[in-house]
């Protein structure tokens, strides 16, 4: 049998193409090689402040980006977290054999911290937890992660080991799979793309939104002039190219900045048109999806059906293991 993949992508906001690159352009390919689990995971988004009423809309709008990017239903599973309260009875239990000052060492939490001073929430704290109960939960031997989880995913691997260690053989220990493209900057230059930082690019953004982006995107700060040389290794936008332009043009803008052959906005507007061509078709198909909203319904059930199967299996075991009885419903 084929190993199995579990990953999942937050409806906190517009995706953009850093999550893209970073992550669903990469699920599309492991689908050819193990048995995918793709989740969109809603109880982890609403550990910062959120309009209730939207989120419903952004778990779809979440699924439909994911369809229209190739991720196929028929060949892998995509569901919604919270349609499998499995994740979250497990995510209780496994509190029961993690340490508080595990939690308080993550990198994220403390940046967390920082950034939601008005909202500092248990949730913010016990996140890898609901993190390590989405994969376990599936038996995952692999989790293609970016940078900033990398941590994350090893606190899974510990609380694997420990609770194998107190209950006997019970989790796999997931492997962690880092893509190619690991951490995107956004349009600033320095911080990761964020819809939070506000510079990012959507993934179905429009050909003149976005050109309005990356017209305005930060680039090598010693190029003041059109005739000034650049280094175009700290430029993002040539970072870019590097993802979406032929091989050729790569080569053409790296030795037009080094020589000031070529300025700034040259250069962006090839990126503009080799974005474009990258992502129409898959606004093309994600408003075809606008228009099917059972067919996105059911591809959500028929996901929802076969993850279920088998949560609810890992969760006889579980409660087997530490003691807990439990009733199934007629």
């Amino acid at each position: 049998m084929k190993e199995r993949v579990f990953s999942g992508i937050q409806p906190s906001g517009v995706i953009h193409i850093g999550n893209y690159l970073g992550a669903i352009k990469n699920w599309v390919k492991l689908i050819e090689s193990y048995q995918c689990v793709f989740c969109v995971v809603d109880y982890h988004a609403i550990t910062v402040f959120y309009e209730p009423a939207e989120l419903k809309l952004r778990v779809l709008e979440a699924v439909k980006t994911l369809l229209a990017s190739g991720i196929d239903p028929g060949r892998c599973a995509l569901f919604v977290q919270s349609w499998v309260p499995e994740h979250t009875e497990l995510a209780w239990i496994l509190n029961t054999v993690t340490p508080i000052v595990d939690l308080e060492r993550m990198t994220q939490y403390k940046d967390k911290k920082q950034q939601h001073t008005d909202n500092i929430n248990t949730g913010l704290l016990t996140y890898p937890l609901l993190m390590a109960s989405d994969i376990l939960l599936y038996k995952t031997n692999v989790v293609p992660v970016g940078e900033d989880q990398v941590q994350h995913l090893e606190m899974t691997r510990e609380i694997a080991r420990r609770f194998n260690a107190r209950f006997g053989d019970t989790f796999v220990e997931p492997r962690t799979l880092l893509g190619e493209a690991t951490r995107i900057k956004g349009l600033d230059g320095g911080s990761k793309m964020s819809k939070s930082l506000n510079n990012y690019v959507a993934l179905m953004e429009e050909e003149d939104e976005l050109w309005n982006k990356l017209k305005t995107a930060v680039t090598d700060p010693a190029r003041k002039k059109r005739s000034d040389p650049g280094n175009p290794f700290i430029c993002n936008i040539y970072t870019l190219h590097t993802y979406f332009s032929f091989a050729q043009e790569v080569k053409y803008v790296e030795e037009g900045c080094k020589s000031a052959g070529i300025g700034c906005i040259d250069c962006k507007r090839i990126l503009l048109k080799n974005v474009n061509n990258a992502i129409a078709p898959l606004r093309e198909s994600k408003k075809e999806l606008d228009r099917k909203p059972e067919y996105v319904n059911d591809v959500l059930e028929e996901g929802r059906s076969f993850c279920s199967k088998i949560a609810r299996e890992t969760m006889r075991e579980v409660r087997e293991k530490i003691g807990v009885s439990f009733r199934e419903r007629a």
